[in-house]
C-alpha cells in the first residue's frame, strides 16, 4: 500500500514535471515567435528597410490615387512589421506603423504643420532648421528637423511630384503646388552648399475665411475702410492690393471678393497654384458666378499658358470683374490695358507704399511695351484709381497703412489723394518686445471725379453723398 503511494507520488511529480517542461517550452517558443528582429535599431533604419520592401513589391502605391493606393500601402506596411517581428524602442506596433506611413506616403513631421489650422508659411533654411509662421504673425521655430540633407531632398520631391515637378540637378529651383491652396518654393544643390540639402517656402492660404469683424478685432483695418473697398469694386472701380510678402495682400483681396453679389460675374487668373475659393453653394447648387483659372508651365511654350493669356481669354468670358492674383511680370500691361476697356480689376502686387505702387507697374508694363515711362504712368493711374497698402509691422501685426485714390484733374495732371491712413503713436521696446501703437484715421474723402464713375456704374446717390461726407454708409 505505502510502495503503491510512493509510486503514485513519483508519478505525480513526474507529471508536474513534464507539465513544467511543456510550459517552458510553450513559454520559451511564444518568446521566440514574438522576439523582435530590431531591437536595437533605431526608426531611420526601420524606415529604411520597410521603403526598399515597398519599392520593390508595391511601388505602384507610391504614385496611385491617395483614397486608395495609399491605405494600401499603410495596410502593407503594417503586415511587414507583423511578418518580420519589427519593433522600435519608445514606438508601439500601430504608432511605428503610422510613422511610417506617414514619412513614406506623407511629408513626414511637416504634414500636420502643412494641413493644420492657423499656419500661413513653412520656411525650410535648411534641413535643420525649420520655420513656421502663423496666422497672427508670430514666427517659431520647430525643434524637428530632417534626419539629413538626403531625407530632406526627398521629402521635398514627394512634395513636387504631386504637381509633377521635378527636382534634380538638372533643375535645382522649382515652383509647385500640393493642393489649391498650398504652392511652393525650392532651391536645392547646387544652388544651395551641399551640408543645405535644401531650401524651400511653404505658402499655405488660411482656408478659413476671414470675416469683416476679424479685420476690425485685429486692428488691421476699420470698418468704413472696408466698407469703401467693397463698394468700389462691386461698382466697378479697379483696386490694387500693394504690400510686402506677409503683409496680408491675399487675405484683403480675398475678403472683398467674398462681398461681391451673386450676380456679378468673377473671373480670376492664378499663378500655378489657386489660392481663393469663391464659389458659392446652397442647397446643392451654385448661386454666383465665377471662374477660376490657373496658369499652366511648360518647357513646350505652344503648352505653357500664361497670365497674359488667361487676361485675353478673361474678357472673352462677359466678366463683371477681373481678377489677378499676383502681378509679377508682363502681365501687369494686359491687367492694366483690360482695366482701361471699364472691366473692375482687382489684384496685388509687391510694392512698398501706395505711391511707389505705380511706378513699379510702369516698370513691369515696360517688359512687354516699348512706352514712355509718361506713357504708361497716365495708363496705370487711370486703370487703378484706388491702390491699398498692407503693411506687417515688426511687431508682426498687420495693418492696412493706406488707401489712396488718385484723382485726374480735368486738365489731364494727376493728383494723388490719401483717403485713410494708419497713424504710429508710439514705438519702442519693452522687455524685448516691440511695442507699436497708432491708430487709423480719414485724410479726405473721395474726389468729385471719382463720385463721378460711381454714379455711372449705379452707385445710389445716398451712398455716394455718404461717402463725399465721410460718414458711415451701410
Amino acid at each position: 500500500m505505502f510502495g503503491e503511494k510512493r509510486n503514485a507520488s513519483v508519478f505525480n511529480k513526474q507529471e508536474q514535471f513534464e507539465d513544467s517542461a511543456d510550459i517552458n517550452s510553450i513559454s520559451q517558443a511564444h518568446s521566440l515567435f514574438f522576439a523582435s528582429e530590431s531591437e536595437g535599431k533605431d526608426f531611420s533604419t526601420v524606415l529604411s528597410d520597410v521603403q526598399e520592401y515597398i519599392s520593390e513589391n508595391y511601388s505602384t502605391l507610391i504614385t496611385g490615387n491617395r483614397a486608395d493606393s495609399k491605405a494600401q500601402m499603410k495596410r502593407y506596411i503594417t503586415k511587414y512589421l507583423q511578418d518580420h517581428r519589427i519593433t522600435v524602442n519608445g514606438m508601439g506596433g500601430d504608432a511605428l506603423a503610422d510613422a511610417l506611413y506617414t514619412e513614406m506616403a506623407e511629408f513626414g513631421f511637416l504634414t500636420k504643420y502643412i494641413f493644420g489650422t492657423g499656419i500661413e508659411e513653412i520656411d525650410i533654411n535648411s534641413w535643420r532648421d525649420i520655420e513656421v509662421q502663423y496666422s497672427d504673425g508670430s514666427t517659431v521655430k520647430l525643434a524637428e528637423r530632417f534626419d539629413s540633407p538626403e531625407h530632406a531632398v526627398n521629402v521635398i520631391r514627394r512634395m513636387l511630384h504631386i504637381s509633377g515637378m521635378v527636382l534634380d540637378n538638372a533643375s535645382p529651383i522649382v515652383l509647385g503646388h500640393l493642393s489649391k491652396n498650398i504652392r511652393i518654393a525650392v532651391l536645392k544643390s547646387p544652388i544651395v552648399d551641399e551640408d543645405v540639402g535644401i531650401a524651400a517656402s511653404i505658402r499655405i492660404v488660411n482656408p478659413q475665411s476671414m470675416q469683416k469683424e476679424d479685420f476690425i478685432k485685429s486692428g488691421t483695418a476699420t470698418e468704413p475702410m472696408l466698407d469703401f473697398l467693397s463698394l468700389c469694386v462691386r461698382y466697378g472701380i479697379s483696386v490694387c492690393v500693394a504690400g510686402a510678402t506677409s503683409s496680408g495682400k491675399t487675405t484683403v483681396a480675398g475678403w472683398i471678393l467674398t462681398t461681391i453679389p451673386d450676380n456679378k460675374r468673377i473671373y480670376t487668373i492664378e499663378n500655378g497654384s489657386r489660392e481663393l475659393a469663391l464659389v458659392k453653394e446652397k442647397d446643392g447648387k451654385v448661386t454666383n458666378s465665377v471662374i477660376h483659372t490657373l496658369t499652366r508651365d511648360s518647357d513646350n511654350d505652344r503648352q505653357r499658358v500664361d497670365q497674359i493669356t488667361l487676361l485675353d481669354m478673361a474678357l472673352r468670358f462677359n466678366p463683371d470683374i477681373v481678377v489677378v492674383g499676383e502681378m509679377r511680370g508682363a502681365e501687369a500691361n494686359a491687367a492694366q490695358e483690360a482695366a482701361r476697356t471699364g472691366v473692375a480689376v482687382l489684384t496685388t502686387i509687391h510694392s512698398n507704399s501706395c505711391e511707389a505702387t505705380y511706378r513699379r507697374m510702369v516698370s513691369l508694363c515696360k517688359r512687354a511695351v516699348d512706352m514712355s515711362d509718361a506713357t504708361l504712368m497716365d495708363y496705370v493711374t487711370e486703370a487703378y484709381p484706388i491702390v491699398v497698402f498692407c503693411k506687417q509691422l515688426e511687431n508682426k501685426q498687420r495693418r492696412m497703412m493706406e488707401i489712396q485714390e488718385c484723382e485726374i484733374l480735368p486738365d489731364g495732371t494727376r493728383h494723388f489723394r490719401p483717403l485713410f491712413q494708419y497713424v504710429i503713436t508710439e514705438n519702442y521696446m519693452e522687455e524685448g518686445n516691440f511695442i507699436i501703437e497708432g491708430h487709423h484715421r480719414q485724410v479726405n474723402t473721395i474726389s468729385e471725379s471719382l463720385a463721378k464713375r460711381l454714379l455711372e456704374n449705379g452707385m445710389p446717390q445716398p451712398i455716394i453723398i455718404g461717402l463725399r461726407e465721410g460718414v458711415k454708409t451701410i
